[in-house]
């Protein structure tokens, strides 16, 4: 160990990285959570009706990957969206093995209640559109360099 390892602040939390992303990703889920009350989603839920909004209709197992979801997580949030009134699961008749989620007239109907949602964090987030954007683009860089890393192992 260098002496510059040993008296520099580099592993200091607040110097960390991953953790003004873990936590910046928690304060995200906590403005979500109470803007997504009055829909009785959860953020996870609401995830998975933006794909849904996208495509309707894709395999449970299509949705986890686009979700990054594992389907111990995805399973239980589908089947409670399902009991709300939001989605409905149906087995394809080729492969009884893979299930489609598809939107309900109700899971179609809340669509534009979601754009104040994103109005509201938009404006929480305090920059503008194109600041926004190239963030976006950087954190898309970003996990796609960790990914990459991760998958040589």
């Amino acid at each position: 160990m260098t002496e510059h390892e040993t008296t520099d602040n580099s592993l200091e939390l607040g110097n960390q990285l991953c953790f003004s992303v873990y936590s910046t990703a928690h304060a995200f889920t906590r403005l979500y959570t109470s803007l997504l009350k009055s829909l009785d989603v959860t953020y996870t839920q609401y995830l998975v009706l933006l794909v849904l909004w996208e495509e309707d209709g894709p395999t449970v197992k299509a949705l986890g990957e686009r979700l990054s979801l594992d389907s111990g997580t995805l399973t239980p949030l589908l089947r409670r969206l399902e009991e709300a009134g939001y989605v409905h699961r149906v087995r394809a008749e080729r492969d009884q093995r893979c299930m489609h989620v598809y939107l309900t007239e109700h899971g179609r109907g809340v669509r534009p209640d979601v754009h104040d949602v994103r109005r509201c964090v938009f404006e929480a987030t305090g920059l503008n559109f194109d600041e926004l954007k190239d963030l976006q683009g950087r954190l898309e860089t970003l996990r796609s360099a960790l990914d990459s890393t991760a998958q040589r192992g």
